[in-house]
């Protein structure tokens, strides 16, 4: 179980690091400029072919299983998971789907595209909505094993620890305006004070 952790550890290490500013300005001075295009969905692809490992370990690990959650809390759960789905799709869609794949970067040209901060939608009650609803729906399985808890602890970690590495881009990125929107907005959970980020004051 504790291999398995840490293959979802290393995997969401070396995720986090390619999609830092640091790691696309040392990528950019090996390549052409132009080729940075090509970044987002090589970086894209990549995640998704580096999992496959951590798929493998899981499949090697002897699991059992740890519970089963009877009817009628099962149903609440997978309508949660259901809940969690759908604000997923929302999110892509509202933070353009074709830019996070990576294919709008490779037919425009642009690699570093610093479009509108979106703070509308679901981005008015959680500042990573996309985060909290993948949460949401891996810990809502009915059914838990010891390796699908490995595989959850792992990513929660991943996910918890990306997000902040995220904010410290956005804040880069864009500045006093971030702040004074990550100031009145919970980072996870709506309607939640305690994770949002206290307001600077100079």
């Amino acid at each position: 179980m504790l291999w398995l952790i840490l293959s979802v550890l290393l995997w969401g290490l070396i995720h986090s690091f390619l999609a830092s500013l640091p790691a696309k300005g040392l990528v950019r001075r090996w390549l052409d400029n132009r080729a940075m295009r090509f970044y987002r969905l090589a970086y894209n692809l990549f995640a998704c072919i580096s999992f496959l490992p951590v798929l493998v370990v899981a499949a090697l690990t002897p699991d059992k299983s740890l519970y089963f959650v009877q009817l009628p809390w099962s149903v609440l759960m997978v309508l949660g998971e259901l809940v969690a789905v759908v604000v997923l799709i929302i999110g892509f869609v509202q933070t353009d789907v074709l830019e996070f794949l990576g294919f709008r970067q490779v037919n425009d040209a642009v690699e570093d595209r610093r479009e509108q901060l979106v703070t509308s939608g679901l981005y008015r009650f959680v500042r990573h909505p996309l985060y909290s609803a993948g949460l949401l729906f891996i810990w809502l399985l009915p059914l838990m094993t010891a390796n699908v808890l490995a595989i959850n602890i792992g990513l929660t970690i991943y996910v918890i620890t990306g997000a902040f590495f995220k904010e410290r881009k956005m804040r880069f990125m864009y500045g006093q305006e971030y702040a004074s929107y990550a100031a009145h907005t919970p980072m996870f959970v709506p309607f939640l004070k305690g994770n949002k980020t206290p307001r600077q004051t100079s």
